[in-house]
């Protein structure tokens, strides 16, 4: 593991499990959470106005609203009792050569942050470059991801939307079902697609229709653009999820830059100073704690919508908070559930 980043892994796992003590011991293991298929979840995370997490909001501090109409709460949770299936999706195309060492290793910081050992937790790893490959299945094990993550070296296309196609349909990844876990997909990469056989849209559909939240810590550099950056951040606002950039910042900040042309026409960064890698570890171990404490942090509300269609249309989902001068962070949309929609027949 990168040693720089080795103590503050270490404050983040602790303090992750010093949550999780607590959470314990002050309630009792909830029994598995068995769902109405027809129930709506809605993962909500609250910032104040410095961004900090808010985490003592109760029940009638909320409000949603389904297309305008407010909604009665059925289930309302601010604990960890919930399982959580995690997937790891991994860019292992061409233009993760550059820092693919970085990347790696901040894959596995991530791993290790989030699977540290709550079997409430559990994790898949998908890699995907021309193709998209389920690497290693569902485990509450970090060691088989960790050990497959070293092996693996980058080249080719990038089959994005395959592989997300793949996370959100496979049943046999998400452990846990009837009794529904919460489902969070994290993307380290650019958001760039050219070899998938799968559309933007068809798979942003499905991530709605299986209740998927959607995070990325993006690999695009500061000076860059990526045509995939617009649609990453449209994929992780309409799940209620977010994107990080812990790059952007670090190529504005250090100086002693030389510029090369790449293969593709665009210009890469090679950097000739000391203070660079640091600067790196320490801006992605940011971008992961912070994640992490958004995905442990997040409250949990469900609804049954007073108007049920299964048709194919999407609904407008609101979310309110009581207090003044909070950040709430919610999913914008959902379809209404459809077995035959949310996982096609070969997924099945």
């Amino acid at each position: 593991m990168n040693r720089a980043l080795l103590f503050p892994l270490a404050l983040v796992s602790l303090a992750l499990t010093a949550t999780v003590a607590t959470l314990d011991a002050q309630e009792p293991t909830a029994p598995p959470i068995r769902v109405d298929v027809q129930e709506v979840m809605v993962p909500v995370t609250v910032r104040d106005a410095k961004g900090r997490f808010v985490s003592n909001l109760e029940k009638s501090d909320f409000k949603i609203y389904d297309q305008g109409k407010e909604q009665t709460l059925t289930y309302f949770s601010r604990d960890r009792s919930q399982p959580v299936v995690v997937g790891f999706l991994l860019d292992l195309s061409s233009a993760s050569n550059i820092q693919w060492k970085d990347y790696r290793e901040s894959a596995i910081d991530l791993v290790l942050t989030l699977l540290n050992g709550d079997k409430r937790y559990s994790g898949y790893l998908i890699g995907y470059n021309q193709a998209s490959d389920v690497l290693v299945n569902t485990t509450s094990d970090p060691e088989p991801i960790i050990e497959k993550l070293r092996s693996l070296k980058p080249g080719g296309g990038s089959a994005l939307h395959d592989a997300i196609y793949s996370a959100v349909t496979n049943r046999k990844l998400v452990v846990g079902e009837p009794f529904q876990p919460r489902r969070i997909i994290v993307i380290i990469g650019d958001g760039h697609d050219n070899a998938s056989s799968k559309s933007f849209d068809e798979v942003l559909e499905l991530a709605q229709r299986n209740q998927v939240t959607v995070f990325g810590i993006s690999t695009t550099a500061y000076g860059f653009g990526s045509e995939g950056e617009t649609k990453l951040e449209k994929l992780c606002f309409e799940t209620g999820g977010r994107v990080w950039y812990p790059l952007q910042n670090v190529y504005k900040d250090v100086a002693g830059y030389l510029q090369v042309p790449s293969d593709e026409g665009n210009y890469v960064y090679k950097v000739g100073t000391g203070g660079y890698a640091s600067s790196k570890a320490q801006a992605f171990f940011k971008a992961i704690a912070d994640l992490t404490g958004e995905v442990t942090t997040q409250y949990i509300l469900r609804f049954t919508p007073t108007e049920q269609d299964s048709n194919k249309v999407v609904r407008e989902l609101n979310v309110k908070v009581s207090l003044p001068d909070v950040i709430v962070s919610a999913k914008r949309h959902y379809f209404p559930y459809n077995p035959n929609l949310a996982v096609p027949p070969q997924s099945k």
